[in-house]
């Protein structure tokens, strides 16, 4: 199960792989500031991969800050250090998880696009 999480969390983080100046989310634009900072863009730079770099980081924590609550963005960034929490949410069978799970999926997408 930690093997599937970390794949995920790596994929997601491989496949944003550049740093677009701009671009769109939900029919609206969005402006990707490669110096965004905030929870995701910590994780990712301290996650300690060979894709991450800063720009990259900045880019997915522009596209969490239009996606994801800051309460969000915390939650998410945990998954990060710890696979097995991604996992556990994913699987985890109550609405309030499930939205958050969706919410995360949108926010996943949306950085795939956005940062490659």
């Amino acid at each position: 199960m930690r093997r599937i999480a970390l794949i995920f969390v790596t994929v997601t983080l491989a496949a944003c792989g550049g740093g677009r100046s701009n671009g769109g989310y939900g029919g609206s634009p969005v402006r990707i500031a490669a110096t965004a900072t905030g929870p995701i863009s910590r994780a990712c730079l301290e996650a300690n991969r060979a894709a991450a770099t800063p720009q990259l980081c900045g880019c997915i924590q522009a596209v969490a800050d239009v996606t994801l609550s800051g309460s969000e963005q915390r939650r998410a960034a945990r998954f990060f250090s710890d696979p097995d929490d991604a996992q556990e949410t994913r699987a985890r069978d109550d609405a309030g998880t499930e939205a958050f799970w969706q919410r995360y999926k949108d926010f996943s997408d949306a950085a795939r696009m956005q940062c490659s």
